[in-house]
């Protein structure tokens, strides 16, 4: 990770750690990168719904087109739908100013190639350093060589119209529910299922600029639990603020997270013929359930670090089609270069409804382990991590259970994981590493 860009872009406090004057030097130095190559380059911004989105949006905008570029903007839009249109469009470089799964007063800026993959190292390299500074020497554009912006709200339509070119059944009987998370999917969820027939129900759609993910999404599942069971629903999803991830409840109530998801998934592309070497790719965060569940089924995992970056970029070296985290990141090579939340419930609706089963049947024989979670709170990760990093080790052998810590790439947060036939030795060892951090760093 650098400096300012990490596991998931640049993120922090809006006007804080993620200015306006950032932004603009961000899109200035972009637009002078890709444009020396060519003579003018194209680069398409989307957003999510907080207050601080607007003004890092045009911000960006006013650096590119000061340094000759064209700014495509797509208004409100999912992260996954940057990374499609930039890929599918010929755009030179996508840009999605989002916080994810945050509160409103963070934001970020997400940065996407013209693969509509991450963006490479060297680029973030020369931006970090104009954010510091000692960047490229470059003049602004004048004249007919000044940029321009273009609305391109039909990118995002087109976008709409690939999601609703997944599904190769109808969805009418269904009641499903839907949690936008106040926002990037808020209108784009409800117009995707109600177009492949289903009868939804759905909250998390009234943003106001700083509602995104409070009390609702992905992190907030227990909005949709009670929806499902109020509502006597077949099914549920939740996505996050820029509907990356997908997180499912199914008719009883029952949380799945991503690991239950890949193991309907897999188990679904394999019934097809699609589940190309009969693997998947997983992160060290996935629970061991998933891997001991899948071998039974004639299914191998494929391990890598965490991050959906970590995720391609091990499908694309061992050949899998299907990948995923435990958060709910989940990715598609046939459709997609990035997790995409939709996608994710578009294919489980086809497993249920091509299977004819309920979401709970399709989870047979899959078993999970104990497995507890917990984030601490610091001001000093890399402290943090030092000082529990050895402790983890010990813990480990003396209880029986598998430890991972590791600093978020994402937040202020040092994040412990401990797994085992025991979930008292789970407890005990997540709260003696808790105990040498709290309030100390």
């Amino acid at each position: 990770m650098g400096k300012y860009f990490g596991t998931d872009g640049f993120r922090g406090e809006a006007g804080v750690t993620v200015t306006a004057e950032q932004a603009f030097k961000i899109g200035a130095v972009l637009g002078y990168l890709f444009g020396r190559k060519k003579g003018k380059c194209r680069a398409v911004i989307g957003k999510d719904t907080r207050l601080s989105s607007y003004m890092l949006e045009y911000a960006l905008a006013a650096g590119l087109t000061s340094s000759g570029a064209d700014a495509y903007i797509l208004h409100v839009t999912t992260t996954p739908s940057v990374s499609y249109i930039t890929r599918c469009d010929g755009f030179d470089f996508g840009i999605m100013i989002s916080a994810s799964h945050n509160a409103y007063s963070d934001n970020g800026i997400k940065l996407i190639n013209a693969q509509g993959e991450k963006m490479e190292e060297e680029v973030l390299a020369v931006i970090e350093a104009e954010l510091d500074g000692n960047g490229p020497e470059f003049s602004p554009a004048s004249g007919v060589n000044i940029g321009r912006t273009v609305d391109y709200i039909s990118g995002r339509n087109r976008y709409i119209g690939h999601l609703i070119s997944l599904s190769t059944c109808s969805y009418k009987g269904l009641r499903v529910g839907l949690d936008a998370a106040n926002g990037s999917a808020w209108q784009i969820a409800r117009s995707v299922f109600d177009a492949l027939g289903a009868k939804t129900f759905v909250i998390g759609d009234t943003p106001n600029g700083v509602n995104v993910n409070d009390g609702v999404g992905s992190t907030h599942i227990e909005k949709l639990v009670s929806l499902v069971k109020s509502n006597s629903l077949d099914v549920g999803f939740a996505f996050d603020g820029d509907a990356d991830r997908c997180i499912c409840v199914d008719e009883n109530g029952e949380v799945l997270t991503g690991d239950e998801e890949m193991y309907i998934l897999a188990n679904y592309l394999k019934q097809r013929g699609e589940l190309t070497g009969n693997k998947i790719v997983c992160t060290v965060m996935s629970n061991g359930g998933l891997i001991k569940s899948l071998s039974s089924c004639g299914i191998s995992c494929s391990l890598c670090e965490v991050g959906d970056k970590n995720v391609c970029a091990e499908m694309n070296a061992c050949g899998a089609v299907l990948g995923g985290e435990r958060s709910g990141h989940v990715v598609f090579s046939k459709y997609e270069t990035t997790g995409d939340g939709l996608v994710t419930a578009i294919m489980i609706m086809e497993a249920v409804v091509e299977g004819k089963h309920r979401v709970s049947e399709l989870l047979k024989g899959y078993k999970s382990l104990p497995q507890l979670n917990v984030n601490v709170p610091v001001k000093d990760k890399k402290a943090a991590y030092g000082a529990v990093a050895d402790c983890a080790k010990r813990l480990s052998k003396s209880l029986g259970v598998r430890i991972l810590v590791r600093p978020s790439g994402t937040e202020n947060l040092i994040r412990i994981m401990a797994e085992g036939e025991s979930y008292e030795n789970c407890l005990t060892a997540c709260g003696e590493l808790r105990e040498k951090i709290d309030g100390r760093f």
